[in-house]
């Protein structure tokens, strides 16, 4: 009798797939239940902010009956599918142009005695540790050339591991597409080999890190600690590759990106790849820190992002830019809405349904750092959507991820400075 599971079999993997028809498999009404469509996390950060006076809805107008300023008018298709949060920030947060750095992790960069910087785990990888078991990749982070430039502020992507440190992110469409779909050129034993050699080195380096550890002061041991908990995550990673050695990558659903592209073509490229993870089921969790000179330049708007930001200070033309930029990115934003409505996944399933998308900055307005500019919208974590939602002034935004966990079925017991969950967002 013919197993109604196919399985991708290698020395170092047994996985199963999921129930594809084209593998022959269809639904009966006497089948047993397919397995629910798995559940997927996203993260969209812009820099610099927005202008405050156009962008955030009237805080007289609450609920489902609000009406969509300017900046956000170009999601008015979208209205009954997505929420916006007002009232968050996270009040560590004290750098007017760090748009990124600790706005997925609410963490204290002074919290370590004699250190002026150091951060904690990202929502997104406390996601990834839960949702990536079954994926190629754990997670996926994607950026922008010159990140500090575009507003985002310390780090390599806006994903920091459980040490705090940070992940590091692809910052070209071309390498996030080589990095999905292109196929490995060695041999497979090749490769093997590879992952063998790499083992053993960590296998020296453990060894001898108990022998150095042995008589040393406080601070050298808790270097050392650090250090070897990096080498544990490098035998994580290894131990990931070695599981999908030797499964083929998926083959892309779309065509490869050209070498060049930059604004909104750009970010459109980037929207569209994360599209294809998700509907191969490649990741299941994946950031991207976008950016904004490109775009204000690609749309002829002759400031940087920085100059746009002090918009409030000039008598000229910059308020004005400052709005189309929010406009321009809100544009992006909605036809990303669009096709996660339109795709679906081998379950069938829009993937709309079945994933959360936070989308925003730590800086506000200008360079203010309280009421961050918040969007929710997906289907997968059981919130209040089409509401506009004002809590009190300073809740701490981590509240809104950890309540996202929650949806997700992630019971974490807290996020960085959070104070617990948001129950208006919980349908």
């Amino acid at each position: 009798m013919k197993t109604r599971r196919h399985f991708l079999r290698s020395t170092s993997a047994c996985i199963a797939l999921p129930f594809l028809e084209s593998l022959g498999f269809r639904r009966f009404a006497s089948a047993a239940p397919a397995a629910l469509p798995p559940k997927r996390m996203i993260f969209l950060a812009f820099g610099w902010g927005v202008t405050k006076e156009t962008w955030f809805p009237d805080v007289k107008q609450t609920g489902v009956d609000y009406q969509l300023p300017p900046g956000l008018a170009p999601l008015a298709r979208h209205q009954k599918d997505f929420t916006v949060v007002q009232g968050c920030s996270n009040k560590f947060s004290n750098e007017a142009h760090w748009g990124s750095t600790f706005w997925l992790t609410g963490a204290n960069r002074y919290s370590q005695p004699g250190q002026s910087f150091c951060n904690s785990v990202s929502v997104d990888q406390v996601a990834a540790a839960h949702l990536g078991k079954d994926t190629r990749f754990a997670s996926l982070q994607l950026g922008t050339p010159d990140a500090k430039d575009q507003g985002h502020g310390p780090g390599l992507s806006l994903a920091w591991d459980q040490r705090g440190k940070p992940v590091a992110g692809i910052d070209h469409p071309v390498q996030v597409f080589h990095r999905l779909f292109s196929t490995e050129d060695a041999p497979l034993a090749e490769r093997e080999a590879m992952l063998t050699q790499k083992r053993s080195v960590l296998d020296l380096l453990t060894g001898d890190l108990r022998r150095v550890k042995r008589g040393l002061s406080k601070d050298d041991t808790d270097k050392l600690d650090e250090y070897a908990q990096s080498i544990r995550d490098i035998e994580t990673r290894l131990s990931k590759d070695a599981q999908w050695l030797a499964v083929p990558k998926a083959k892309p659903p779309l065509a490869e990106p050209h070498e060049k592209p930059g604004g909104r073509e750009e970010v459109q490229l980037m929207y569209d790849l994360m599209i294809a993870a998700m509907q191969t089921d490649t990741t299941r969790v994946m950031t991207y820190r976008q950016p904004v000179n490109s775009v204000l330049k690609d749309i002829g708007v002759p400031y940087t992002g920085h100059d746009l930001s002090h918009y409030e200070r000039s008598q000229g033309d910059r308020m004005e830019f400052s709005q189309k930029r929010d406009e321009t990115q809100s544009a992006m934003f909605a036809k990303f809405i669009d096709k996660l409505k339109a795709t679906k996944d081998a379950a069938g399933t829009s993937l709309f349904d079945n994933v959360i998308v936070g989308y925003g900055s730590n800086i506000s307005s200008v360079h203010f750092l309280n009421n961050c500019p918040t969007i929710l919208t997906g289907g997968a974590a059981n919130l209040k959507l089409g509401h506009h939602l004002v809590l009190p002034k300073d809740t701490p935004l981590c509240n809104v991820w950890l309540t996202l966990l929650h949806g997700l079925g992630i019971q974490a017991e807290r996020h960085g400075d959070s104070t617990g969950v948001v129950k208006e967002l919980i349908a």
